[in-house]
């Protein structure tokens, strides 16, 4: 697939993911509440938890409006342009990072630690819908390039480039 013959859709998978991991937040909590999954307390570790899950609430936010707001990737779907700077200098997949992190600031604030499970899952799941589609369709669109990106760029966790 050629730059001029096709390019990505402009939402991809994300809706799909961000409508698992959402359900799955909500599921947990839901369980855990009508008492159909144990509860197991935090106890004084639950405050270091919930500064954790508001912390990593604000980060999703943070992370969800410099994607989409400031890096305007829209754009660069639309004109067929491989999106590498800003923050996708830092992370490969930041809209779809930013729900994976509010959805486990969420699990955190919860204190539920059974819960803190999901976190892993929603990880995995991310990282098997990215290969099976938009890593798959940036390869065959971007070549080497992407190929070049992906060895500097994480694909889940924002984190400085690699040389």
């Amino acid at each position: 697939m050629s730059k001029e013959e096709s390019h990505l859709p402009l939402f991809g998978p994300g809706p799909a993911y961000v409508m698992t991991i959402a359900l799955l937040t909500v599921a947990g909590i839901a369980l855990s509440t009508l008492g159909f999954l144990p509860v197991a307390s935090a106890g004084a570790a639950s405050v270091v938890l919930t500064v954790l899950g508001f912390a990593f609430m604000v980060g999703g936010v943070a992370l969800w409006m410099t994607a989409v707001i400031g890096a305007r990737i829209d754009r660069g779907i639309k004109s067929n342009r491989l999106v590498t700077d800003g923050i996708y200098a830092f992370v490969r997949n930041p809209v779809y990072s930013a729900f994976m992190f509010l959805c486990t600031g969420i699990v955190f604030a919860f204190g539920n630690l059974w819960l803190l499970v999901l976190p892993f899952v929603f990880w995995a799941v991310l990282t098997i819908f990215m290969k099976a589609t938009e890593e798959k369709w940036l390869s065959g669109l971007y070549g080497q390039d992407y190929a070049d990106y992906c060895k500097r760029v994480n694909r889940c966790i924002p984190w400085f480039p690699g040389g």
